[in-house]
C-alpha cells in the first residue's frame, strides 16, 4: 500500500500523526540512551573539556546536516516552502531568544527536549519544568507575554526565501552544507577518539538522533506532494507542540492533528523504553526550595525564548540548522553565548 492511498483511505492529518509517533519513538529511545543533551555539550565546550557530551551533540548535529542535504542534492527532499526559509524571520528575535533559551537551559539543566525525556525516566523536577515551559510558550505564542515577544521581533525583521538561507547568502549550495556537515562528523569523531572510554553505541546514538531529524523532513514532505491538501513540511520541535498539548489538555480539541500531534507522545514513550530497557527509571524530586526555584525560572526563560527565537534547542538548533536557515543558526549561536554565561554565575561545575 503507497502512501497516497493510506492518505486518501485515513486522512492527512492521521498519516502524519502516525509518522510523528514513530519517528518521535525513535528519536526519544536513542536520545535516552545517549544522553543527547545541548546543555551537557555547551558546558563541555566552554569548560574545554571537549568530551563525550560534546561528542554525541556533533554526532546528532553533524548527521542531521549530512541526511537532509544528501536528501536534497539525491532529489528525494524539497525544503524551499519550510516555514524557517519561507516566512518573514526575526534576526533580533532569534538572537534575544537563543539567549534566554540558553540561560533558562542552564537553570533547569536541560533544553525541551531533554526535559521530556527525563519526564519519561520519573524525573519530577523535568516534569514540572516541562509543564511549566509548555505554559509560558503559550503564554508567549498568544497571552499575556505575546505583547513582549512581538515587539522584541520587530526589532529586526528579514524576508523569506533567500535572505533566510545561509547557503545561498554564502553562495556554496548544498555541496557546501555537505562539506560543514562532514567537517562536524570529523570534529565529532576527533573529540569522541581522545576520550579513554570511547562509548560507541552512545556514538551510534547521536548519530541515530541526527537522522530523526531528516527523517522528519523527507517523511512530511512526502506526504505534501502525495496530498491534495497543502501541508506544512517541518521536522522535530518541541515548543510550539508542547503549547499545542497544553491546549488541547485545557480546552475543547479543536485543531486537526497531525505530525506535531504523535511527536510528543512518541517521544515520551520512546525514552521510557529505553530507561525501561537500561534500568534507568528511578523516581527524582527538587531537593530543597532554591533549587525548585531555580528550575521553575528556568522553564520560564526556555518557554518565552523558544517562542521568541522560532524553536528550542532541536527545533531550531538541528532541525532549523539541518536546512541552513540564518536565523535557525543565530538562535543556536545565542543558545551557546547564553548558556555559557549564565555557567559563570549559576554553577561551575561540570556538568
Amino acid at each position: 500500500m503507497n502512501l497516497a492511498t493510506l492518505l486518501e483511505q485515513h486522512g492527512d492529518g492521521t498519516v502524519l500523526a502516525i509518522g510523528g509517533v514513530l519517528i518521535g519513538l525513535t528519536f526519544g529511545f536513542l536520545a535516552q540512551r545517549s544522553r543527547f543533551c545541548l546543555r551537557a555539550a555547551v558546558l563541555e565546550f566552554w569548560g574545554r573539556s571537549f568530551g563525550e557530551k560534546l561528542s554525541v551533540w556533533l554526532f546528532a548535529f553533524s548527521s542531521a546536516v549530512i541526511a537532509v542535504q544528501v536528501l536534497q542534492l539525491a532529489g528525494g527532499l524539497d525544503v524551499g516552502n519550510a516555514r524557517q526559509l519561507s516566512a518573514r524571520g526575526s534576526i533580533s528575535g532569534a538572537l534575544m531568544g537563543g539567549l534566554i533559551f540558553g540561560v533558562g537551559m542552564v537553570l533547569t539543566r536541560g533544553c525541551a527536549s531533554r526535559l521530556l525525556v527525563l519526564s519519561a525516566n520519573g524525573n519530577l523536577r523535568a516534569l514540572l519544568s516541562g509543564l511549566i515551559f509548555a505554559v509560558a510558550a503559550q503564554a508567549s505564542l498568544g497571552g499575556m507575554l505575546s505583547p513582549v515577544r512581538v515587539g522584541i521581533s520587530e526589532w529586526w525583521t528579514i524576508d523569506g526565501g533567500a535572505s533566510r538561507d545561509l547557503l545561498a547568502i554564502v553562495g556554496v549550495g548544498h555541496w557546501g552544507g555537505l562539506v560543514a556537515g562532514l567537517v562536524w562528523f570529523a570534529a565529532a569523531l576527533f573529540f569522541s577518539w581522545r576520550n579513554p572510554e570511547r562509548k560507541v553505541l552512545q556514538w551510534l546514538g547521536g548519530i541515530g538522533v541526527g537522522l530523526t531529524v531528516a527523517a522528519g523532513w523527507w517523511f512530511s514532505y512526502q506526504v505534501s506532494i502525495a496530498s491534495f491538501e497543502p501541508i506544512q513540511i517541518q521536522s522535530l520541535t518541541f515548543s510550539g507542540p508542547s503549547a499545542e498539548w497544553l491546549m488541547r489538555v485545557l480546552a475543547e480539541p479543536s485543531r486537526k492533528i497531525g505530525f506535531e500531534f504523535g511527536l510528543l507522545p512518541g517521544v515520551f514513550a520512546g525514552s521510557f523504553l529505553g530507561a525501561w530497557y537500561g534500568k534507568d527509571l528511578q523516581i527524582e524530586g527538587f531537593k530543597d526550595g532554591y533549587s525548585m526555584t531555580r528550575y521553575i525560572a528556568g522553564a520560564i526563560l526556555m518557554g518565552f525564548g523558544a517562542m521568541l527565537a522560532g524553536g528550542c534547542a532541536v527545533g531550531a538548533g538541528m532541525t532549523g540548522g539541518s536546512i541552513f536557515a540564518l536565523t535557525a543558526w543565530l538562535t543556536l549561536v545565542g543558545m551557546w553565548a547564553g548558556a555559557g554565561f549564565i555557567q559563570q554565575f549559576v554553577d561551575k561545575r561540570a556538568p
